[in-house]
């Protein structure tokens, strides 16, 4: 099991079709760096919905008037549909799934645009069906899927179930004997923009849980994400192609990665992201199915800061070997670049012998990696950093030693003396993260 309480995670951009390279020194990556801070962000959802009275001049479309029935068996997909192209249609109006019932729902594409001030209000559960032999061949990738959407407010204590169990029982990486296949997620909201969501739930999907695709401005926060452990592929919150995302005050826990990040996303932040279990924050650099098919790029600009790791495997860790696949994965000639990276107070214990690693591509080396203030300590033995293409420097303590960090000017290599910790002092709350 992980467990990750994330306070800080700034600044990722991630494009395609990148050239030529820009040399900082290392004042201004550090400066760079030190910009890359999170306001707290304005999340003015409708704490009290208005629709629960006249006062707030919202028009109520209750699912329930469109034929739902609620009963977790009947189909209730088309009474959403219809509930939804009049609240689409409607200026300040409210979608209220109500609570204390269970919607079934099939796969669905829910298309914008839609009139102002849509509030999407999700108090009840709405339920996948469970059979994968079942289910709509002409979305095999998706369940609940909103698209062209400006200013939507998603928003509820109300529960979203993919009722992925037997999708995990099939999947190859359960029993290699089965058929490797794809698998849909849960909420999808693409090629949107000024998109708030608050308070929901969703868990159980078939593989990814939440998507956010093509999206600008983009605000998630008291979101819970449930998956169990062992669950294949169930990616809690995946980031794709978007810009300005902000994610913050949730709790997620997967069979994968808590968050991911791939190609053309930028300016990413999210700030107290409890994780566990599941694998953290990772940017697939290098991983099949991202961005090592679509050529090159680059990952710049990140901050990860105030993290304290218990029994962690690899607590800090740049991968670009990492390949989501049987076959071993070979050293890329095309990989991302990735340079600008900063690592600032963390501390606390590893269960790897490496507690630091740094695998970068030979041909598209990782560069201006920056370690402040770094204590990690293997409880039975000696903790290591491993180095493969990678180019940095330190300032304030950096425990272990980060020698095999490369650099044109020595005299900047990872400082461990003392009389240099003061700038590197922590600050704020600390990430605790817990593998069991």
């Amino acid at each position: 099991m992980d467990k990750l309480f994330l306070v800080s995670f700034l600044g990722l951009l991630i494009t395609h079709a990148v050239g030529g390279n820009m040399l900082y020194d290392k004042f201004n990556i550090l400066g760079e760096l030190e910009d890359l801070n999170i306001a707290e962000e304005d999340m003015e959802l409708f704490e009290d919905p208005s629709w629960i009275s006249e006062r707030g001049g919202k028009v109520l479309v209750n699912v329930d008037s469109f034929g739902a029935v609620g009963d977790g068996v009947s189909d209730d997909t088309e009474a959403f549909r219809k509930a939804w192209n009049t609240s689409c249609s409607t200026s300040k109006s409210v979608l209220l799934v109500p609570p204390g019932r269970r919607y079934l729902v099939n796969a669905t594409r829910f298309k914008g645009p839609c009139e102002e001030r849509l509030v999407v209000q999700i108090d009840g559960t709405i339920v996948a069906r469970d059979e994968p032999n079942d289910w709509d061949p002409n979305l095999p990738r998706n369940w609940l899927v909103f698209s062209k959407l400006e200013g939507v407010v998603f928003q509820g204590n109300g529960v979203i179930d993919g009722s992925g169990s037997k999708w995990w029982a099939s999947s190859c990486k359960k029993n290699k004997s089965n058929p490797c296949r794809g698998a849909p997620t849960a909420l999808t909201i693409d090629s949107s923009s000024s998109i708030k969501v608050k308070g929901l739930t969703i868990q159980n999907s078939q593989q990814m849980n939440f998507v956010i695709s093509r999206c600008e401005s983009v605000r998630v926060s008291e979101v819970q994400v449930s998956c169990p452990g062992d669950s294949p592929n169930t990616d809690g919150i995946h980031i794709t192609g978007s810009t300005n995302v902000v994610l913050q005050d949730s709790k997620i826990g997967t069979g994968d990665d808590c968050i991911s990040i791939v190609n053309a996303s930028s300016g990413i932040k999210m700030k107290r992201i409890y994780c566990g279990p599941g694998h953290g924050v990772r940017c697939h650099v290098c991983s099949c199915g991202s961005l090592i098919k679509g050529g090159s790029g680059y990952v710049r600009g990140v901050r990860f800061e105030n993290v304290r790791m218990e029994d962690v495997a690899n607590p800090i860790i740049i991968d670009q070997f990492y390949c989501d696949s049987p076959k071993t994965c070979q050293n890329q000639t095309s990989a991302v670049q990735i340079s600008q990276i900063m690592y600032r107070n963390i501390s606390g214990t590893t269960k790897s012998k490496e507690a630091m690693k740094f695998a970068c591509s030979d041909t598209t080396p990782c560069s201006n990696i920056v370690l402040s203030n770094i204590n990690l300590e293997k409880k039975d033995g000696t903790a290591e950093t491993y180095c493969n293409s990678a180019q940095g420097f330190g300032y304030g303590i950096v425990h272990p030693s980060a020698d095999c960090l490369s650099s044109n000017d020595k005299g900047y290599i990872l400082i461990d003396h003392k009389e240099n910790s003061e700038l590197a002092e922590p600050t704020g709350d600390h990430i605790v993260h817990t593998e069991l």
